[in-house]
């Protein structure tokens, strides 16, 4: 199913925007930190963060262009999710022990916190409800599992892990295995919620 009209795809440029502007925010920070570009961005494409709020641009920036390919229902939901589960992370495991200043609090706040509702408010306005399915949510899931290896091969060959929770070197590998366990189940039941909140706004619609 796809979104059309003007209001969602102006909609969509405000949210490839803020991505964007989230995104570059970051990298100038870094890349000042660490003094090169090829640096910074090989840094910051360790975090799943950097990389949902990127494909967050551009899938938007794709919507508000008018491309159909990149409209679709379950593609919007399974990014919904994935940047509700930036949100929710940093929260409850990440908020208490970072204090970052300048740009990086700048873009930490857009990515972290403007993001998630952003994301949320577009699917919930402007994407048609009704064409998940009931596998979905194990689909949705297979983006931060494949990313959770990624992290943590490039953790093993680097010697830095991108988020506490998953560094084998100071907790132990039972506890971080245990940690991207709950992640992936936490995320399949939020895609169940989803999945849910889908058919039951679908059923709405249609009263």
């Amino acid at each position: 199913m796809r979104i059309g009209g003007v209001a969602p795809r102006l909609a969509a440029a405000l949210v490839a925007a803020a991505a964007w502007a989230g995104l570059t925010l970051q990298f100038c920070a870094t890349s000042s930190h660490v003094g090169s570009a090829a640096t910074a961005l090989w840094q910051l494409a360790d975090y799943f963060t950097i990389l949902t709020n990127f494909a967050v641009a551009v899938v938007f920036t794709g919507i508000a262009l008018g491309r159909d390919d990149w409209d679709r229902s379950r593609l919007l939901a399974g990014l919904t999710l994935a940047i509700l589960l930036v949100g929710i992370v940093y929260a409850l495991l990440l908020r208490a022990s970072d204090h970052p200043h300048g740009l990086a609090r700048a873009a930490n706040i857009i990515m972290h916190m403007v993001m998630p509702v952003l994301v949320s408010l577009f699917w919930l306005v402007h994407v048609p409800k009704g064409a998940l399915r009931p596998t979905d949510p194990f689909v949705f899931a297979a983006f931060p599992l494949v990313y959770l290896a990624y992290a943590l091969a490039r953790g093993e060959a680097e010697g830095r892990y991108p988020y506490p929770f998953l560094n084998i070197a100071r907790i132990g590998l039972h506890r971080t295995l245990a940690n991207a366990g709950a992640i992936g189940l936490g995320f399949v039941v939020g895609g169940y919620a989803l999945f849910l909140l889908d058919r039951l706004l679908s059923g709405q619609k249609r009263r």
